[in-house]
């Protein structure tokens, strides 16, 4: 049985898309080097409007097989092709933090979010951030907007719970 990808390759399309879908297909099932093989192609093909996505698939590709400097430049490439790339400015923004990077990854956040209001997830990185550096008042504001993003999200519901308490306790 073929899988859709290999089928519309024996069709004849060939684009970007198509070898950045595969590269994923190849990733997911453990093929890494076929998974690079099909990303190189798709950047061999890839046009303005598609680059970004690439890139930003083999960061996430590169923090999966545990390559966080290549991540890093994925996603650095990612924002170079189109700045206005709110997971991208995320990504980096986590990468950035664990570099011991704080006010570098805070404004990655802080972009990410003014891109995207809709993410709750540059919201709790911020409310994260904010709290392991002791800005407990940013903190709790930033958290507060990533459960009205995400309502359900139960690690910002601790972290608000955590910090009620503390303001309680104050």
């Amino acid at each position: 049985m073929f899988s859709p990808c290999s089928r519309l390759l024996q069709l004849g399309v060939c684009n970007a898309e198509l070898y950045a879908n595969l590269g994923l297909s190849c990733f997911y099932a453990q093929q890494y080097d076929m998974a690079l093989n099909c990303f190189n192609k798709a950047l061999a093909l890839a046009s303005d409007e598609n680059a970004a996505d690439i890139w930003y698939n083999i960061g996430h590709v590169a923090l999966g097989i545990g390559d966080s400097k290549l991540a890093y430049y994925a996603f650095k490439l990612t924002l170079a092709c189109n700045s206005d790339h709110a997971e991208a400015y995320n990504n980096l923004g986590v990468l950035e933090w664990r570099r011991g990077h704080g006010e570098q990854a805070l404004a990655c956040f802080r972009s990410s979010a003014q891109l995207a209001p809709h993410l709750y997830e540059p919201h709790y990185n911020m409310a994260t951030a904010s709290e392991k550096i002791g800005n407990l008042h940013d903190s709790y504001h930033y958290a507060k907007k990533s459960a009205e993003v995400f309502p359900d999200h139960l690690d910002t519901a601790e972290l608000l719970k955590q910090l009620k308490q503390h303001f309680a306790a104050l």
